[in-house]
C-alpha cells in the first residue's frame, strides 16, 4: 500500500478496499468507470496500487452508461463506481438500462459506515432498497468477512443465465477494515444453461416441416446468448425468411438473402407483412415487445408460435407459445437446423416484397437526407461499432445501417435512454481499442451527457461522432405532428450551441455541413481522422421517420407519410 495514504493498513496487511480491487482483477476486469467521493475514497486509494485502469468520467451517469457500452461491445462484465448519496443515485438510469437490455454489470457504490446506517448521515441513501427493482441482486456488505462471497456472487449473477446488473453497496468501515486474513479471490463458476427438451425440439421440427409460411423472428437474446453463429447456420439450413428486432440487428448480416429487415413500429414493410401473414413464428431470443408487435391482439394472427429463450419467464408472458423451448439458444438452434421447410413460393414472395418496398435514397432537394448519409456511413465503415442515442436518428440507424454482428450495434432498446450514445461509445472504444467506433447522435440526446466530450478528449479516444441536428426533439415533434394535431409543445431546440465550436473548445476537431454535396468528403475525412472527431450535420427539422405503425395499431397498417398532408410535402418519406 501507499505509505502516505491515511487509509493504508499496516505493513504486510490489506484493507477491504484493497481486497476488492484485487478481486476485480481476479475476475478479469481491466477497466472501470467512476467518480470519487467521500464514502468511496478508500477504494480510490486502493486503486493507486492496483493494475486496474480507472476512467474518470465527468458525471456518474456517464460512468454507468460507459460501463454499459463496454459490456455490450465486449460481452464482458462492465464495472462502474460511485460514492454514496447523489453519486449512487446518478448511476440509477444506467443500471436500469442494463437490466432492461440484459447487460452484465457490477456497480460498486460507497456507503456511510455501518454504525451510521439509518441515521440520515451525510450523503446516506438506501441504495440497496432504491436499486432492488432494477438489478438482478443488491448487496449491502456489513463486514469485511462477507466480501469473498459477495464479490463472487455478484459477478456470477451478472453473467449467469439472462445477464444483468448487480449492485454492491460498500460501507466505508468495511473498506478500511483489515482484510489480510481473507483468501485470494476465486471467481465462481457460472452454471451453463441446459438445452431445451428433446421432445419439444422434435415437435418443433415437425411444426417447421408442416408450415407453409414460416418466419423466423429473432431478438437481442441471440447476441446475449452467444448464439449468433448457431442462428446463422439455422437460417442457412432452413432458408426461412427472417425478421429481427432493434436489439437483434446484426444476428444476420444486412445483405443476407433471407433477411427482410427490422419488424415493428419503424420496421420494413416486407418484414411486417411477412409476420402478419405467417402461419408459424419461430421466435428466437425475443420477447414480443410492444414496439415490435404493435397491437398485440392482432400480431401474427394466423401463426402458431415456437418460442426459444434462455429466460423461461419470457415464454408465453405476452403471447402464448404453442411449442415452448426454454434453455440454451445455441443448443436449441443446432437441433432445429435439422428441420426442413417446403416453402419456396413463400420465400420468393417475401423476397419480392423486400425488393418492392426497399428504401429509396433519392429524396429531392439539396438538404442532407439522413437515411442516405447513414447508408453511406455503413458502406464506408462496414465493421464499425455504431452506437446510437434515442430518437429519430436511432431509427434511421436501425433502418439504414448494416451490421455484421449484434455487438456492432449498441443502442438503448427497452428503456430508451436519451444520453446513452456518447458515454456508451466511450465504453465501447475502451472495450475495442483496435476497432472503429462511431457515435450517431441527435442534438437532444447529445446534450444530456455532453460533458463526456471532455473525457473522450482527455483519454484521446478515437471515437468518431456524427451529430444529426434538426434543432428539435425530433421524435416527440413527429408524434405531436401526427397524433396531437400539430400542437407542438416544448420541442424547440433552435437555441442549440454551435456544436462544432463546442467540440473544438473541448479539444476535439469538428466540422459542420449543411448541403448534400458535402456528405461524401465529410464522412471520408471523419473516418480517416487519427483521433476523436465530430461531424455536425444540419438536417431538415420537418424530416420524419418512415414507415411508422401508429400506436395500438396492427403492424399491417403502416404510414409512409403524414396522412393529413399532401404527399408532395413529405420530401423525406419513403415510397408508398
Amino acid at each position: 500500500m501507499n505509505a502516505k495514504s491515511p487509509t493504508a493498513t499496516p505493513a504486510g496487511l490489506r484493507n477491504g478496499a484493497a481486497w476488492v480491487a484485487h478481486a476485480l482483477e481476479a475476475e478479469g476486469v481491466d477497466t472501470i468507470f467512476g467518480y470519487p467521493g467521500g464514502a468511496i475514497m478508500p477504494f480510490y486509494d486502493a486503486l493507486v496500487d492496483s493494475n486496474l485502469r480507472h476512467i474518470l468520467v465527468r458525471h456518474e451517469q456517464g460512468a454507468a452508461l460507459a460501463a454499459n457500452g463496454y459490456a455490450r461491445a465486449s460481452g464482458k462484465v462492465g464495472v462502474c463506481v460511485a460514492t454514496s448519496g447523489p453519486g449512487a443515485s446518478n448511476l440509477v438510469t444506467g443500471i436500469a438500462d442494463a437490466l432492461l437490455d440484459s447487460v452484465p454489470m457490477v456497480c460498486i457504490t460507497g456507503q456511510v459506515a455501518t454504525a451510521l446506517l439509518g441515521t440520515d448521515a451525510f450523503q446516506e441513501l438506501d441504495v440497496f432498497g432504491m436499486t432492488m427493482p432494477i438489478v438482478k441482486h443488491s448487496f449491502l456488505v456489513r463486514s469485511v468477512d462477507e466480501l469473498p462471497n459477495v464479490l463472487a456472487e455478484a459477478f456470477r449473477l451478472a453473467r449467469e443465465g439472462r445477464p444483468g446488473p448487480v449492485l454492491i453497496d460498500l460501507p466505508k468501515d468495511v473498506q478500511v477494515g483489515p482484510a489480510a486474513h481473507l483468501p485470494a479471490h476465486a471467481p465462481a463458476e457460472v452454471e451453463p444453461t441446459p438445452a431445451p427438451a428433446d421432445a419439444a425440439l422434435a415437435e418443433a421440427i415437425a411444426a417447421i416441416a408442416a408450415a407453409e409460411k414460416p418466419v423466423v423472428y429473432g431478438g437481442g437474446g441471440i447476441g446475449i446468448g452467444e448464439a449468433v453463429e448457431d442462428f446463422r447456420r439455422f437460417v442457412e439450413a432452413t432458408a426461412i425468411p427472417t425478421v429481427l428486432t432493434l436489439r437483434g440487428l446484426g444476428a444476420l448480416p444486412g445483405h443476407h438473402p433471407q433477411f427482410l429487415g427490422m419488424l415493428g413500429m419503424h420496421g420494413t414493410r416486407a418484414a411486417n407483412i411477412a409476420v402478419q401473414e405467417s402461419d408459424l413464428l419461430i421466435v428466437v431470443g425475443a420477447r414480443f415487445d410492444d414496439r415490435a408487435t404493435g397491437k398485440l391482439a392482432e400480431f401474427a394472427p394466423f401463426a402458431r408460435v415456437i418460442h426459444l429463450d434462455a429466460d423461461a419467464y419470457e415464454i408465453s408472458k405476452l403471447r402464448g407459445a404453442d411449442i415452448a423451448l426454454p434453455g440454451d439458444l445455441g443448443a436449441g438452434l443446432r437441433a432445429l437446423a435439422a428441420a426442413r421447410s417446403d416453402c419456396d413460393g413463400w420465400r420468393q414472395r417475401c423476397a419480392k416484397n423486400r425488393e418492392k418496398h426497399a428504401a429509396r435514397y433519392d429524396a429531392p432537394g439539396q438538404d442532407i437526407y439522413a437515411p442516405a448519409l447513414l447508408k453511406r456511413l455503413s458502406e464506408l465503415s462496414p465493421d464499425a461499432v455504431i452506437t446510437a442515442d434515442v430518437g429519430q436518428h436511432q431509427m434511421w440507424v436501425a433502418q439504414h445501417c448494416r451490421f455484421s454482428h449484434p455487438r456492432n450495434h449498441l443502442t438503448s432498446g427497452a428503456l430508451g435512454t436519451m444520453g446513452f450514445g456518447l458515454p456508451a461509445a466511450m465504453g465501447a472504444q475502451f472495450a475495442c481499442p483496435d476497432r472503429p467506433v462511431v457515435l450517431v447522435n441527435g442534438d437532444g440526446g447529445f446534450m444530456m451527457n455532453v460533458q463526456e466530450l471532455v473525457t473522450i478528449a482527455r483519454c484521446k479516444l478515437p471515437v468518431k461522432m456524427i451529430l444529426l441536428d434538426n434543432s428539435a426533439l425530433g421524435m416527440v415533434r413527429q408524434w405531436q405532428e401526427l397524433f396531437f394535431d400539430k400542437r407542438y409543445s416544448e420541442i424547440d431546440l433552435s437555441d442549440n450551441p454551435d456544436f462544432a465550436a463546442l467540440a473544438q473548445v473541448c479539444g476535439i476537431p469538428a466540422t459542420r455541413i449543411e448541403q448534400r454535396a458535402q456528405v461524401e468528403d465529410a464522412l471520408v475525412e471523419l473516418l480517416a481522422s487519427p483521433g476523436p472527431a465530430l461531424l455536425h450535420v444540419k438536417i431538415d427539422a420537418r424530416a420524419n421517420v418512415w414507415p411508422l405503425v401508429p400506436p395500438n395499431t396492427a403492424n399491417s397498417h403502416m404510414l409512409e407519410s403524414n396522412p393529413n398532408e399532401p404527399k408532395a410535402e413529405s420530401a423525406h418519406a419513403l415510397p408508398a
